[in-house]
């Protein structure tokens, strides 16, 4: 979907050597696509822990501005028997718009297909151990300059 991403193989696999460095590791399953690509969120979910993911989250599409005709475009190239179902189903998630950008429905939407996608997710989380895990990270390694706030020129 997007051609300058990594493979999903790739992305495994920086997962699991940041994992084997000490390297604490959060899975962002994204973008989740409401009626095409929610069913496969437990199985990334599952790859992603098994290759050392210690937390995982998930944004679900996104179309603002122009991304919206470039994705239908898409659709009608990869998915011409779905180009209605999915844009409908964004629309359902999104107050019957395509893109909403109001702070806590834009990335995870509202609505009952939002809903079963949220459960979806909470569920393979749960299933796979990492529900409710937090990442701590140290800043031992950081200091602060003493000298307050640095000039711009």
């Amino acid at each position: 979907m997007e051609p300058r991403a990594s493979q999903p193989d790739l992305r495994l696999k920086a997962i699991q050597k940041l994992a084997e460095n000490g390297i604490p590791v959060t899975a962002l399953v994204a973008p989740v696509i409401p009626g095409l690509t929610a069913h496969e969120i437990p199985r990334i979910i599952e790859k992603a822990v098994d290759a050392g993911a210690q937390k995982a989250g998930y944004i679900m599409l996104r179309l603002p501005y122009g991304v919206a005709d470039l994705f239908q475009h898409w659709l009608e190239q990869h998915f011409p028997d779905k180009k209605s179902k999915i844009p409908n189903r964004i629309r359902a998630i999104r107050s019957g718009k395509l893109y909403s950008s109001i702070f806590h429905e834009r990335m995870h939407g509202e609505g009952i297909f939002a809903d079963q996608v949220d459960k979806l997710f909470e569920i393979s989380c749960r299933k796979t151990g990492i529900a409710g895990n937090k990442i701590h990270l140290s800043s031992d390694a950081f200091h602060r300059l003493d000298t307050g706030q640095l000039k711009l020129f």
